[in-house]
């Protein structure tokens, strides 16, 4: 750590490490100096100069944003001379704004507009026709309105700096000065609206929530995104049951402030009209409507009467479900039906690595690790479209730290960009092993390592990478690449055959099965079967898949939006879901579950997410968290030691979704599949 410095600022006499600068240590001590381009880890801009202090023995007011503490200054941040210069700085910001705050999406929100309220002048001495351009639509997510600019070039830099895609510039200079998209007329980047979050004021705008509604007519729920496996905390904005806005200002999850496109925008899926709001029952070879009591007690008899008969069972979990319903879900398939023939779609080889790990303590990586650390190695896969949370870590541990990155790829990633060694490679993971064995001599003199790896390294090919890494002799963590938003916690639950249980494969094929349960799975919807002609089939979902097309009992269920409960991204960190609104005629998978089992005369204990939480942390190993953590929105890491049962060759499988795309839920996302770059494709390569 470097020494620290004293200093004293307005009156206070404090202390902070040399070299800080003074906007920050002021921050750290309450005391807060205005900034409109000052963006923390961002370069230094020095543009809006409202940040400016007076220094003690300083012929001129200091840029706060700029200049480091040191010993003995003094400082004055609210002195009339700075205050002034404050006031002026505002009424030049202002001399073309529009001041159409009552209309403008930011009001409410608008860093400018508090400023002028906090230091502002009664009128302006500026009493030329204001320079007008007319707004912009730059793609369906981002609208751009050059009047209400001040050129704080945050959006430049967040999408330079931040996401490496460098899809803003400026254009022309002085009161003509304009941000610009890359490509002229329209925007070719990752459509994240990272820049339109980090916008101080209403220039850049959402294309899902401008004019919609105001701040403070809407309800903020804090939950965790539910398309990929990265866990990225998302703060809906619900007005009326419906999803409104998503963000994450308030930096309250593992991802801070960012969010991909899906995270951001891809919630719309929840009002898609082609959502099943009432259970079909197939009669005379058609699904028709029926309702839910109907439909239960049907479900219930028919499971009733194949369990009496000494039928077999297959149930099919979901990646997208809660921990809580997956673990009633296991325990009703076992104890409650009698079956082994248990099982979700597996995108990565958890349980190998696991197994491989026994024993080892402090092997797996969070999303922290990856954006502290000191040297990655990618295999196999292309984050930025997969992995977007992890990939922005990866950059920002380059970028502001040094790390050092290495690539060993089917196709050309951003990594490449910034990687110490990328190696492009067949699309077959012995040929990837042997790329990562020819760095051994590079990732030996690193001090320490984190592995990140998709679907190709599975099986013993998993094994003797664990191996390799031994061999550095040097810590090594471990990430493994799983695809949907709960795909780890499935697995954790225990959504996997017994020893003589059938895989997800075999069920489908099986002839043989008097009952099949699908919950929030869509097997065959890269084509297929499903079961044997006298086979009963169920399946709950949102929408009439390809899957629920063959059912006999079609269930609508609710969204991960519209639940409680509990997730845990790919690298093991438990997180608190809470329910946002709700969707009429759609019931929570648990409650399905439940109404079922009494239906069956089944007792499985209560079906409440917190007490079924609690029974998850006293029987699933590594899941004894600590509950305020949780509570509090935090994500504390599991810590399991071993796999239950080793994967069968050729059962994990990545679905290879991109950035764009997400199973069922990215398919009915009018927005994710609005934008030019949709539906993307893995290593397309922008570096």
């Amino acid at each position: 750590m470097a020494d620290l410095v004293k200093f004293t600022v307005n009156g206070r006499e404090m202390q902070a490490p040399a070299g800080t600068l003074l906007i920050e240590a002021c921050k750290k001590q309450g005391i807060s100096i205005p900034a409109f381009c000052y963006y923390e880890n961002l370069s230094l801009q020095a543009a809006c100069r409202m940040c400016l202090v007076e220094v003690e023995k300083m012929p001129k007011l200091q840029t706060g944003c700029t200049l480091p503490v040191a010993e003995g200054m003094v400082v004055q941040t609210e002195s009339p001379k700075v205050v002034d210069s404050r006031k002026m700085m505002l009424e030049f910001l202002l001399t073309n704004h529009p001041l159409d705050c009552p209309v403008c999406d930011k009001g409410g929100e608008c860093e400018l507009q508090d400023m002028v309220f906090r230091y502002g002048a009664g009128e302006s001495r500026f009493t030329e026709i204001k320079h007008h351009v007319d707004e912009k639509q730059w793609s369906p997510v981002v609208f751009y309105d050059a009047p209400r600019c001040i050129l704080c070039y945050r959006c430049v830099r967040i999408c330079d700096e931040g996401l490496g895609i460098n899809a803003l510039g400026v254009t022309n200079r002085g009161a003509y000065s304009e941000i610009t998209p890359n490509a002229g007329d329209h925007l070719d980047c990752l459509e994240c609206g990272a820049c339109i979050d980090i916008c101080p004021v209403g220039a850049l705008t959402s294309g899902t929530y401008r004019y919609q509604t105001r701040p403070w007519e809407m309800e903020h729920v804090g939950t965790v995104c539910t398309f990929c496996s990265d866990g990225c905390k998302t703060t809906l904005g619900v007005r009326g049951d419906e999803i409104i806005r998503g963000n994450n200002r308030d930096r309250s999850g593992i991802n801070g402030e960012f969010l991909c496109i899906k995270g951001r925008y891809g919630f719309d899926f929840t009002q898609a009209p082609e959502r099943l709001s009432t259970p079909l029952i197939r009669k005379q070879g058609q699904l028709v409507e029926a309702g839910w009591a109907e439909a239960l007690a049907l479900v219930a008899r028919r499971f009733s009467e194949v369990k009496a008969a000494a039928g077999t069972f297959g149930v099919i979990g979901s990646n997208h479900t809660t921990n809580e319903e997956n673990f009633y879900l296991n325990k009703f398939a076992r104890t409650g039906l009698g079956t082994e023939n248990v099982d979700h779609h597996r995108t990565g080889d958890v349980a190998t690595l696991l197994d491989a790990l026994s024993g080892k303590e402090n092997a797996l990586a969070t999303a922290d690790d990856l954006l502290n650390s000191k040297a990655v190695l990618v295999i196999g896969a292309d984050l930025t479209q997969q992995h977007p949370l992890l990939a922005y870590n990866i950059r920002t541990a380059w970028r502001l730290h040094g790390a050092h990155v290495y690539a060993v790829t089917p196709g050309p990633v951003n990594e490449d960009a910034f990687a110490i060694k990328s190696v492009r490679t067949d699309d077959h993971g012995d040929d990837m092993l042997a790329a990562v064995r020819a760095m051994a001599d590079a990732l030996t003199a690193e001090k320490e390592l984190i592995i990140v790896f998709g679907d190709a390294m599975q099986g013993q090919r998993l094994r003797d990478l664990v191996g390799f890494a031994e061999t550095l002799r040097i810590p090594v963590k471990f990430v493994a690449l799983v695809d949907y938003s709960n795909s780890r916690g499935a697995y954790d639950m225990g959504l996997v055959p017994g020893p003589n249980g059938l895989t997800l494969e075999q069920m489908l094929t099986s002839e043989t099965l008097g009952a099949l349960w699908i919950v929030g799975s869509n097997p065959v919807r890269k084509g297929g079967q499903l079961a044997g002609p006298k086979t009963f089939v169920v399946v709950q979902d949102m929408f009439l898949t390809e899957t629920a097309e063959l059912a006999d009992v079609v269930l609508p269920t609710a969204s991960a939006y519209e639940k409680s409960g509990t997730v845990t991204s790919g690298t093991g960190q438990v997180q608190r879901l809470k329910r946002a609104s709700q969707f009429m005629g759609a019931k929570a998978d648990l409650d399905i579950f439940a109404t079922i089992a009494r239906g069956m005369g089944l007792n499985l204990g209560a079906a409440n997410p917190e007490k079924i939480f609690d029974e998850i942390r006293a029987s699933v190993h590594g899941y004894n968290v600590p509950m305020p953590v949780i509570v509090t929105g935090g994500a504390p890491q599991t810590m399991p030691v071993n796999g239950r049962v080793p994967t069968p060759a050729g059962t994990v499988r990545s679905s290879r979704e991109t950035l764009y795309t997400s199973g069922s839920l990215g398919s009915h996302s009018k927005l994710l599949n609005s934008v030019l770059e949709a539906p993307g494709a893995l290593y397309k390569g922008r570096a």
